[in-house]
């Protein structure tokens, strides 16, 4: 070797660094692939309900009504709220545990299939499109109005009027509890946040569980609420993309100007004014007949059908970037 010159010494602690690269290239497929597996679980489960509408009586949650009644005494005497909330909460935590115990077991195809299950189970129950067929097909206005009571939010005082306004508000209320509500949970948190939601959900606004849920009812439904929020208000800014944006964003403004209550509290009423907003333009966009129920009705079909398959685009553009990344 030439005098003067000599093997570089400094090659050594680059190492670590190298070890630290290799491990983030490692881990960074882990969320691709987790990524991925949320998206397709997500089609499964739509495409799953269209093809096979049978398969929703197993989305059935009568144990665990049977389960708090039972633990409680059968409702003898008024639960307190942490009587009423430990059962789903163990549901909640099993799901978890059970969910990390099957990552990368069997390349990852069990908790695959725990994911679809679990999605299956807290979608719907009932399937809004078929709901609203059934209105839009009726023969006469008796059977309309019958049939319009399945988009009415469970436990409600009144029967729905068949007027536009409160067709309208009720599908996208609907839309919201049944699927919109639960993917934004299952996108963010998996089967443990798809499961939370429609528990909570279930115990807050559900009549099957009035009897076992006693007087917790209020502190329920704040945190039914809650969940809501977060999808509540992505559902809303989706509306205004697939529709007019102007009048959606206008009415969106003037309703928490008119209440005073500003954006970031529990009150979730301006997401009937917006679906107004958007249905109403684009009823008026098409020369339709602004008010007519069954005309509204069948624009808010469009509408939800526009935002799902935007939610979709979005997460199939996160999942193809990660990949491509």
């Amino acid at each position: 070797m030439p005098a003067g010159l000599s093997w570089p010494t400094t090659l050594t602690p680059t190492r670590g660094r190298d070890a630290v690269g290799t491990a983030t290239i490692a881990q960074h497929p882990a969320g691709d692939v987790l990524m991925t597996q949320t998206f397709i679980a997500i089609l499964l489960v739509i495409a799953s309900t269209q093809a096979l509408p049978d398969l929703a009586r197993l989305r059935g949650f009568a144990w665990l009504r049977d389960g708090i009644l039972r633990a409680n005494g059968h409702g003898g005497a008024t639960p307190s709220l942490a009587q009423v909330v430990w059962l789903p909460a163990l549901v909640v935590v099993a799901t978890a545990v059970v969910q990390a115990a099957l990552q990368a077991r069997w390349f990852g195809l069990l908790e695959f299939a725990f994911m679809v299950s679990v999605l299956f189970v807290c979608w719907g129950p009932r399937d809004l499109d078929a709901d609203i067929e059934a209105v839009l097909k009726a023969p006469d206005n008796e059977r309309r109005v019958n049939a319009a009571q399945a988009l009415n939010a469970d436990g409600a005082a009144q029967s729905l009027p068949f007027h536009a306004a409160s067709l309208v508000a009720a599908s996208f209320s609907a839309a919201l509890s049944r699927y919109f509500g639960v993917l934004f949970w299952f996108v963010v948190a998996g089967p443990t946040g798809a499961i939370a939601y429609r528990l909570v959900q279930l115990l807050a606004r559900s009549p099957a569980f009035r009897d076992a849920i006693g007087g917790t009812h209020v502190e329920l439904e704040r945190a039914a609420s809650l969940l809501d929020w977060a999808p509540a208000h992505l559902l809303a800014f989706s509306v205004a993309l697939v529709s007019d944006f102007d009048a959606v964003v206008r009415s969106w403004r003037d309703y928490h100007a008119a209440h005073g209550n500003g954006y970031f509290t529990l009150d979730l009423g301006f997401l009937a004014v917006i679906a107004r907003a958007g249905v109403d333009a684009d009823v008026s966009a098409e020369e339709g007949s602004i008010g007519d129920p069954l005309v509204e009705l069948a624009d808010a079909r469009v509408v939800l059908r526009r935002v799902m398959l935007a939610w979709l685009a979005v997460l199939a553009v996160v999942v193809i970037g990660g990949w491509a990344g």
